[in-house]
């Protein structure tokens, strides 16, 4: 649920790949990210994450037309959002600025909405060609939210809804909780039997009546189902944040390593008392997402909110050990990348040594060397000299053949095989007797 994005991406042309470009263009014109936010070094993720979303709205296509200079903008702040909403890249961004980030590895999120049909039919391809494509709220929805014109619907604690939402478009829900509820925890979770993709959103109730969105929760797929939950428990949850995808992909140890640090701490972990807001947001390309959705309080499940709290503390430790491990794995891995190379030089100069012996072995001799006739002379020369000789002496061969033949046309042998015939006379198949009942119809 922390660092959660909703970022969206227009072209003027459709052309997406064009604009992601322009988004991550040269160092030298690219501004300071907390300065195009307007925030603070020390900013929290809340507070980033609120100045997003307010230059966000204030600068989106859908509400600026063709105006290039909202347009430029909106990728800008977009592309600082992608920074510092993600803990390595601000890291690497406040030690050695922009150079210490990759462009590449920049992935802006889609606005699904805001895209033409061939740009559309293109992500999905790619999504499932297993390229991560990273989408947002649409902006007509987070307006109209901040607006106050959306319709919601109660949902009973305890109770399941199954409905199904139309892809970038949301289904808005109120919960309300006592005093009680607040403290024992609350808990919303949303799953799709058909694995649609959904986000779950939860907002804030604004002094004018509007509804602005504070935390966003993909869906996730979950043996047979995809699912999302959130979990307000009075203590802090982590969540994992999929961050930087590709660059992982492409160093499978480092992505090993740092799989355990987007392991972050949600913003909010306790509610008050009163009514609370969540909605489920169509996610899928081209059609709608069916989805149930289930709000519990934790005063039913004591052990299991015991669980996660030990399982969660478990999983810091690791993390903490697995950093140190990770020094220790890259010292061996240098160490044994050495020795095998060094193995390999070894064995090359063993080689060339032996080699160098043996010639000088073989130098000892008053006989001119052997010269080696090639593989492919020495499969021919038989059947030349084998043709030589039958052409010199055809008579002999002559002479051989009938002489084996007399051999194996001797009388004894033809008395042989007379008496070995009268021995055992041949059976001929049509002096066996047939018997055929003529009272059964074949």
């Amino acid at each position: 649920m922390a660092g959660s994005r909703f970022g969206s991406f227009k072209s003027e042309k459709g052309d997406s790949a064009s604009a992601a470009a322009g988004a991550a263009g040269g160092a030298a014109q690219r501004r300071d990210p907390y300065e195009v936010l307007g925030v603070g070094r020390t900013a929290t993720d809340q507070e980033i994450k609120s100045a997003f979303r307010r230059m966000a709205l204030k600068y989106h296509p859908d509400k600026n037309g063709d105006d290039p200079i909202a347009s430029d903008k909106f990728q800008e702040v977009t592309f600082s959002y992608n920074i510092l909403s993600d803990p390595d890249k601000r890291r690497q961004y406040d030690t050695s600025g922009f150079d210490a980030i990759e462009s590449d590895s920049q992935e802006l999120e889609l606005d699904l909405s805001s895209l033409n049909t061939v740009n559309t039919v293109f992500a999905a391809l790619f999504s499932k060609l297993g390229v991560p494509i990273k989408t947002t709220v649409s902006a007509t929805v987070l307006e109209e939210a901040l607006n106050g014109s959306v319709m919601v619907s109660q949902l009973q604690l305890g109770n399941s809804v199954q409905r199904k939402v139309e892809k970038q478009s949301a289904h808005f829900y109120s919960v309300d909780i006592t005093e009680k509820q607040a403290k024992m925890g609350l808990v919303c979770r949303v799953h799709s039997n058909d694995k649609s993709k959904f986000k779950l959103l939860y907002f804030e109730l604004e002094e004018n009546g509007g509804l602005s969105l504070a935390l966003q929760e993909d869906s996730v797929k979950v043996g047979k189902v995809t699912a999302a939950g959130m979990y307000f428990l009075g203590f802090p949850v982590y969540r994992f944040e999929q961050n930087n995808l590709a660059a992982a992909a492409k160093d499978s140890d480092g992505a090993f390593f740092k799989r355990l640090d987007s392991f972050q701490p949600c913003d909010i972990h306790e509610l008050k008392p009163g009514t609370h807001f969540f909605a489920v947001y169509g996610d899928n390309f081209f059609k709608s997402a069916s989805y149930t959705i289930e709000v519990v309080c934790g005063e039913s499940f004591p052990a299991e909110k015991e669980m996660l709290r030990n399982v969660e503390a478990k999983i810091l430790t690791k993390r903490a050990e697995l950093s140190k491990f990770e020094s220790e794995y890259r010292e061996v891995l240098a160490k044994f990348t050495e020795m095998t190379s060094k193995y390999t030089q070894e064995m090359q100069a063993i080689d060339d040594l032996l080699k160098e012996r043996n010639e000088i072995h073989a130098s000892y001799t008053n006989n001119p060397p052997l010269k080696r006739s090639s593989s492919r002379n020495k499969g021919k020369s038989p059947s030349k000299v084998a043709k030589t000789d039958t052409e010199k002496h055809p008579q002999k061969e002559k002479k051989v053949k009938d002489h084996c033949m007399e051999g194996y046309g001797s009388d004894s042998d033809n008395s042989s095989e007379k008496k070995s015939k009268e021995r055992f006379p041949r059976k001929k198949w049509f002096n066996i007797p047939f018997k055929l009942d003529r009272r059964k119809t074949c």
